[in-house]
């Protein structure tokens, strides 16, 4: 048993969470151990995916600690188990692990744990918005943890501090005590744990302020300095703050795989507060996309979890024209910050504030509309950040043109347009452009409109916007009779995808088992995409259609899935089987979507492979030219709705 702790406590140095807990599993089954290594099991085995394990041994050290008299040491390990409910959204739980902490220490006045008792009840305040208590209290846990040499408690409170005097509205002095924090959480001299919250902490107060650059930067600084800590679970926090700014860039694919692989991460390691922001993260994109059914079932999913889904419900709502009820959604939102009236809620206004200016215009109330301009202009100048400088501008210059006055707008929007672009955020930018057209368009000159509705197009086309597509197609007056969008032509590779069987599977795991692992699927599958520059066009029932620029993109992106089914069945001993189709031929492009030949024959062309086969079209292995992957002999397909066969291959993926 000696031996094998041992073991346990080498594996933990070396961070290796797997074999510290099988080891330290080991030894308890062969005597029992004492309560610290009790504590690391808890640490090791959370670290290692295992968070039902993790709580069950720590509650065994707390005891352990109890029962020898130890109240400095259970009082600690209660924080913890009190700091994993919290993460749980177990409430109530979490807050009795605090009182029995907080117990635990009255009888021990010069324990080093008061100081993190300390951080505790400075986050507790700064939660309920009550900024004055929380520095206060921060302060006095950094005065304890100076007294105690303790440098978590230190630097978290320091980390806690800064995001409140940013909240404040004095950010110069916020950020230098944040920027610190991160240092030392980079600096190894921290607990995991701890320089894992600096680390998000520091994220989100960039992010919230506006400052897109310092969040990228330390966004990017902490997945190098978790990936070599082979810290697992937070990586999937830090992949929302990620995704969110790849959306933000006009990478959409990419930020929804981050968002989606985040969610899966965070529910498997219970940090379940943050489930609700990545959901939430997935319906902003599915929502630019202009798949509102998508947005709407991940903002759902976010709801449950937590999350307000503001201002993203509300717009949702606009964009199926339910205006009323986005005035409702945007207006109890922004109710909630104007509660307490305190700066803490400025930031978020901010975020909230576009979404009001946008509905109430749509309503044609502006006097609503004025009062938010000017508050988000307010905001702007006191954080000098580009973010809301562009959002202001934005929001002024719809203003004027929704007061007919677009001599005054067109500057502003010009303006806004070129600060958006110029922070590196073309979706914005795209859509700032296209009011400026309308303001120019409302000025009389057609030409210069004309100009800039189509520099927005081919923004809007390139990032999969639809629904702004198909307005900017009105606008220019390109459209189709009969469907009311401009028609644009190009050669595509188009892959159809299909689960087969999947009414068998069903059957055979049920439907609960069956929900997770279709879900299982869809990551997969949209992990490929996004790895080989694939547009998700269509998602439905079993399957997906997805457009490449690059024929031999295609190719890949199919084996890849193909490969990652197998060792899935491999590994685990059942996956879905899917079959696959590729085509290359020239399609219409209408706002967001595909139509023509090209598409139905790729459709026909997976509809006819069997089971684990891609089956690839002679147009399209000419696109590729050479290949990796051997080739079946050619045959001819007979496909329904085609006038002459079609000359296919199967792959050899394997």
């Amino acid at each position: 048993m000696v031996e094998t702790v041992a073991l346990g406590r080498n594996a933990m140095d070396r961070h290796a969470w797997a074999e510290a807990t099988d080891a330290f599993v080991a030894a308890d089954g062969d005597g029992g151990l004492a309560a610290g290594d009790l504590e690391l099991l808890g640490t090791a085995a959370w670290w290692a995916g295992q968070p039902d394990l993790a709580t069950e041994a720590l509650e065994r050290a707390f005891a352990a600690y109890g029962d020898a008299g130890q109240s400095s040491d259970a009082a600690r390990v209660a924080l913890n188990l009190s700091y994993e409910a919290f993460r749980r959204l177990t409430v109530p739980i979490a807050a009795g692990w605090l009182a029995r902490a907080a117990r635990m220490l009255e009888s021990d006045p010069d324990s080093p744990t008061h100081a993190r008792l300390a951080v505790f009840s400075a986050l507790g305040a700064l939660m309920e918005n009550h900024l004055t208590e929380g520095i206060e209290l921060a302060d006095r846990a950094m005065a304890l943890a100076g007294t105690h040499h303790d440098p978590d408690s230190n630097f978290m409170a320091m980390s806690f501090k800064g995001m409140a005097l940013v909240f404040s509205g004095d950010w110069q002095a916020g950020f230098a005590l944040i920027d610190e924090a991160a240092t030392a959480a980079s600096s190894g001299q921290l607990d995991l744990r701890v320089a894992s919250d600096i680390y998000c902490n520091t994220i989100a107060a960039c992010r919230n302020a506006g400052d897109l650059k310092r969040a990228g930067q330390w966004a990017d600084e902490g997945e190098r300095w978790m990936r070599r800590q082979s810290v697992g679970g937070y990586p999937g926090i830090c992949r929302i703050h990620r995704a969110e700014l790849k959306m933000l860039r006009g990478l959409w694919p990419e930020a929804e795989q981050e968002a989606r692989q985040a969610c899966e991460e965070l529910e498997r390691f219970r940090i379940l507060d943050g489930v609700g922001y990545g959901q939430y993260a997935v319906g902003e994109i599915r929502l630019r996309i202009g798949d509102l059914d998508g947005a709407a079932q991940a903002f759902e999913r976010a709801y449950e979890y937590g999350h307000d889904t503001q201002p993203g419900m509300a717009l949702l709502h606009l964009a199926r024209g339910e205006i009323d009820e986005a005035t409702r959604s945007i207006g109890r939102a922004l109710a909630v910050t104007a509660g307490n009236g305190g700066p803490a809620d400025r930031a978020t206004r901010a975020r909230l504030l576009p979404a009001q200016i946008d509905i109430a215009l749509a309503a044609g109330d502006l006097e609503t509309a004025g009062a938010a301009v000017t508050e988000l202009e307010s905001i702007a100048t006191d954080y000098q950040q580009p973010l809301f400088e562009a959002g202001a501008l934005t929001g002024r210059g719809e203003l004027l043109l929704g007061e007919d006055r677009p001599a005054e707008a067109s500057p502003i929007l010009g303006r806004s347009w070129r600060l958006w672009l110029q922070t590196d955020l073309p979706y914005e930018s795209a859509r700032a452009r296209l009011h400026y057209a309308e303001a120019m368009a409302a000025e009389g000159d057609h030409t210069a409109a004309d100009r800039d509705l189509r520099a927005a197009r081919g923004v809007f086309e390139r990032l999969g916007a639809r629904l702004d597509l198909a307005r900017v197609d009105a606008l220019l007056g390109e459209a189709v009779a009969s469907t009311g969008t401009a028609t644009t032509r190009m050669t595509k590779t188009f892959m159809f995808t299909d689960i087969v069987t999947s009414t068998d599977l069903v059957g055979l795991i049920g439907d609960d088992a069956w929900g997770e692992l279709l879900r299982w699927h869809d990551r997969e599958l949209r992990s490929a995409f996004a790895n080989h520059r694939g547009e998700e066009v269509n998602h439905t029932g079993d399957g997906f259609f997805v457009a490449f620029e690059q024929a031999v993109d295609g190719l890949e992106c199919a084996v890849d899935i193909q490969r990652r089914l197998a060792k899935h069945r491999h590994e685990h001993g059942f996956a879905p089987t899917v079959r696959i189709g590729l085509h290359t031929e020239e399609a219409s492009r209408e706002s967001g979507d595909y139509r023509g030949r090209g598409v139905h024959v790729a459709a026909r062309i997976g509809a006819a492979a069997v089971s684990e086969e891609i089956l690839v079209s002679a147009a399209a292995l000419s696109a590729m030219g050479s290949i990796r992957f051997a080739l079946s002999d050619p045959r001819e397909l007979t496909l329904k709705g085609v006038h002459e066969p079609v000359e296919v291959r199967s792959v050899s993926w394997r």
